[in-house]
């Protein structure tokens, strides 16, 4: 029982097993119509134009116990395989290109396999049309041959083209390249060749014409695009000639001679026909109508012509005979026929040449003596010239020429027939000059004109000319240009003119002159035309430095030209140069230069560029000099009165040097001056005034003038202030103190005249802060007068003078110039140099006692008072 247990599953394993290997089913393809994309391939059609690595389609199928399946394509031995899978995903890609025109079916076997059961399947794949044939014409190349007669409207030839595409693609329509310019027409749809309606063949003209026929197909999808093809061939038409032309003949017109040496039987021309149907030409018969007077004879089939009489037997000059060409059909009958013209001229031997004749008989030179420049059109009566040609007809016939200088003379008659007087004409007067041409030579040529021989003769024509005056002296240039130091002495050559007459003899002589403004210094010789000074003159360039005037060449009787002569003085170094004064004084303040200056009084650089140079300074190591603008300035490291002290012992300041200017000529010119220089420093603020008074230092006159000027406006400030005070003073009948301190107001302080613009330095000491100044109201009497005596008892003193501020707010290390409320002397608390060196103290002491006086008073009446 115990092995029973064990077998009993093992058992059952194995038959469930045997029952589902028996029960597998075989997988199986979907089958979704020709239209879809998946599925077993049946059916499919595909485009012979899509290109190679294209997914075309997907094989799908399944199997029924849902195992996984793969796939699989063959192709029967022997045929070419358009298509690779993917075994697990069905992919069916294109490998090799499609061509419907080589097989337009493919059969394919595909498979499916769940790895126990493989289902195959052979399928039909259908492979589609795409226009991508050309067409192609057939049983080229086209060559016909069309007789010229040919009907028009008439078919000449089929052409034919194939495509191998189908539906539009492969339908063909024809035409012609060049439609409007051919003789032909083709039918779109069949192909025929035609002569066009209204034209007609013409072999004389052309015998071959070329046509280029094309074919075009429908047009069709070529991947994804809409194309059309088209091909080309031509058509050759030789057309062929038709017996429908009468003959012409060659050469025409036609002309003959007969000389009088021709003998009887000598052929005179041969006139050539020829059939104008090229292509089969008839032979050709010929024949004389009329005109011959049985004088002349023709070929029948050459076409010669003979006279058959001798010269002299001839009636007639000229001869006008009528030829007949006929052709000559194969039977030998005449049928078209052509008509010619053919002139024959008995002519006379030409055996005499042209010949010139003078007044005694045959010669040949003629001389002839005349004066230059005749007029225009005068004929040349000394020259007696007759020619003549003793042939006749047109062995007489000839024509006259000059051969020589062109465009001069021209001769009359230009064409002679046997004999003329020759007349010679002036056609270019100015050609004829003496100057040009003492003697003009020509030939006379006489040269037969239609005759083959061309005789000629020649004579030859000499013609001396005389001169006259007709030419104006000309300078060798319009102007001149001279130049002459301003240092030559009187008499020196400037320049020389010269001028030339063509003329001969005296007419050739030229005479100068000058005149114009600028003559006065100079003259010219009358022969040579040398330009020179005056005796006396001095030439300087400082004074007039260019001089300008004419020049006249005149020959003798009268015929002038001018030309312009420019002169410049050229400037020599003459002048040194000049400070103006010798000994100069200038004031130099610390940190600002001075200028000295020379002038030159030379005309031209470099003789009044000058330089500056310090030749002389004790000591010498202080100031620097601009060698260009003459500015003199302390050196860079003196910057204070200080330093220049600790160079000198010179106290005041006051250094004199010793400046040298001198120019840059060749040789040069140098001047010295003594420069007194007072050098300070600058001790005022840098206002208006201040610069004045520092601009006019080294010239007192102006500053005093201005002094003057600002003391004459201020006095009569102080009198209109003094007027005005007085009335109200005397309105009023006030007693005021006769000495008062002024201190800064509250208030009123449109009575105070503040001179801003006048301030000075000045030691910021105690006392110097109060201005002590008379009121005019404690000096005024009764009888308004200041004549009477300060009164012995003073007033009451007024309150004690507030904390010293000064009366009008000074700037730092300054002071101002203060004018009273009251009439009074115009006081400055300007304090000068002695002032602030000996005068300090004492000037202090004083005020303060004069101060300690007035407050003494004021106590000793306020004890009184309380008393």
């Amino acid at each position: 029982m115990k092995h029973i247990r064990h077998f009993t599953p093992f058992f059952v394993l194995c038959l469930v097993h045997v029952c589902l290997v028996h029960a597998n089913y075989a997988p199986y393809f979907f089958d979704n119509g020709p239209s879809s994309t998946n599925g077993n391939m049946a059916l499919l059609s595909l485009s012979e134009d899509t290109s190679v690595g294209t997914h075309v389609y997907t094989l799908n199928g399944t199997d029924p116990e849902g195992d996984p399946v793969t796939y699989g394509i063959k192709f029967e031995a022997g045929l070419r395989r358009y298509f690779a899978i993917d075994v697990n995903f069905g992919n069916v890609t294109l490998i090799e290109e499609l061509d419907r025109e080589k097989e337009d079916e493919i059969e394919v076997i595909v498979s499916i396999s769940d790895g126990i059961n493989t289902v195959d399947e052979k399928v039909r794949i259908l492979v589609t049309d795409a226009n991508d044939e050309s067409p192609e014409f057939i049983n080229t190349p086209y060559i016909v041959h069309v007789p010229e007669d040919t009907p028009s409207g008439s078919s000449i030839l089929k052409t034919e083209a194939v495509d191998r595409d189908t539906g539009s693609g492969g339908s063909i329509n024809y035409f012609l390249q060049n439609i409007h310019t051919n003789k032909f027409t083709i039918d779109r749809h069949s192909g025929v060749l035609r002569i066009k309606r209204g034209v007609t063949l013409d072999y004389e003209k052309s015998r071959t014409h070329f046509v280029t026929v094309v074919a075009k197909d429908g047009g069709g999808k070529l991947r994804g695009n809409n194309k059309v093809f088209s091909a080309t061939t031509t058509v050759t038409i030789n057309v062929e000639d038709v017996q429908d032309t009468p003959p012409m003949f060659i050469g025409t017109p036609y002309y003959g001679y007969v000389y009088e040496d021709t003998l009887a039987g000598s052929e005179v021309l041969t006139v050539i026909a020829l059939d104008g149907d090229r292509g089969k030409p008839n032979n050709i018969h010929y024949s004389l109508v009329n005109g011959s007077e049985s004088s002349f004879d023709i070929n029948n089939a050459t076409g010669a012509i003979s006279v058959i009489k001798s010269p002299n037997q001839l009636k007639k000059e000229v001869y006008e005979l009528k030829v007949q060409a006929s052709e000559l059909s194969m039977e030998g009958n005449a049928s078209v026929y052509a008509l010619a013209t053919v002139i024959i001229r008995i002519v006379d031997l030409n055996n005499h040449p042209p010949t010139f004749y003078g007044e005694n008989g045959p010669q040949n030179r003629f001389e002839l003596t005349m004066y230059e420049h005749p007029p225009e059109g005068e004929i040349l009566r000394g020259l007696k010239i007759t020619v003549n040609d003793s042939d006749q007809g047109a062995n007489a016939k000839f024509n006259l020429r000059l051969v020589g200088p062109g465009g001069i003379f021209r001769v009359v008659p230009q064409t002679v027939l046997n004999e003329a007087q020759v007349t010679i004409i002036v056609e270019n007067s100015a050609t004829i000059d003496y100057e040009q041409f003492q003697v003009l030579s020509f030939k006379l040529l006489a040269i037969e004109v239609n005759t083959p021989e061309k005789f000629s003769s020649t004579a030859d024509i000499v013609i001396r000319l005389l001169d006259t005056n007709d030419n104006v002296p000309k300078f060798s240039s319009d102007y001149y240009i001279a130049r002459i130091p301003e240092n030559s002495p009187g008499g020196s050559n400037v320049v020389a003119v010269t001028a030339t007459d063509p003329d001969s003899g005296l007419w050739g002589e030229v005479k100068y002159s000058i005149y114009g403004t600028g003559t006065d210094l100079f003259l010219i010789h009358p022969s040579t035309g040398i330009i020179y000074t005056q005796p006396w003159a001095v030439l300087d360039a400082e004074v007039s430095s260019k001089y300008n005037f004419y020049v006249k060449a005149e020959d003798t009787e009268g015929k002038y030209s001018l030309a312009e002569v420019f002169i410049t003085v050229l400037d020599v170094n003459d002048h040194p140069p000049e400070f103006n004064e010798n000994i100069q004084e200038k004031t130099m303040i610390i940190g600002s230069p001075v200028k000295i200056e020379a002038v030159d009084q030379d005309a031209e650089e470099p003789n009044n560029i000058v330089d500056y140079s310090i030749m002389q300074a004790d000591p010498a190591n202080v100031f620097d000099i601009d060698q260009s603008t003459g500015e003199i300035k302390l050196k860079s490291y003196i910057r204070s009165l200080d330093i220049i002290h600790n160079i000198t012992k010179n106290k005041d300041c006051i250094w004199s040097l010793i400046v040298q200017a001198k120019d840059r000529g060749s040789p040069s010119f140098s001047t010295t001056a003594v420069l007194k220089i007072d050098i300070t420093e600058e001790t005022l603020h840098k206002g208006p005034m201040a610069a004045f008074l520092m601009q006019t230092k080294d010239n007192p006159m102006k500053a005093l003038g201005v002094l003057a000027g600002v003391m004459g406006i201020m006095v009569m400030i102080t009198i209109i202030i003094s007027t005005v005070m007085f009335w109200r003073n005397k309105r009023s009948n006030k007693i005021m103190p006769v000495r008062r301190i002024i201190r800064k107001r509250q208030t009123h302080q449109t009575r105070a005249v503040r001179m801003e613009w006048l301030k000075f330095k000045r030691p910021s000491i105690i006392a110097e802060k109060f201005a002590i100044e008379e009121d005019t109201n404690s000096l005024k009497n009764e009888n308004s007068n200041n004549n009477i005596q300060i009164p012995s008892l003073l007033p009451s003193a007024p309150s004690p003078p507030p904390p010293p501020i000064p009366l009008l707010a000074p700037k730092k290390n300054s002071t101002e110039w203060s004018v009273p409320t009251v009439s009074g002397s115009l006081t400055p608390t300007f304090i000068n140099k002695q002032l602030k060196k000996k005068g300090h103290s004492s000037a202090h002491n004083a005020l303060v006692s004069e101060l300690k006086q007035k407050f003494e008073k004021r106590n000793a009446g306020s004890k009184n008072h309380h008393l």
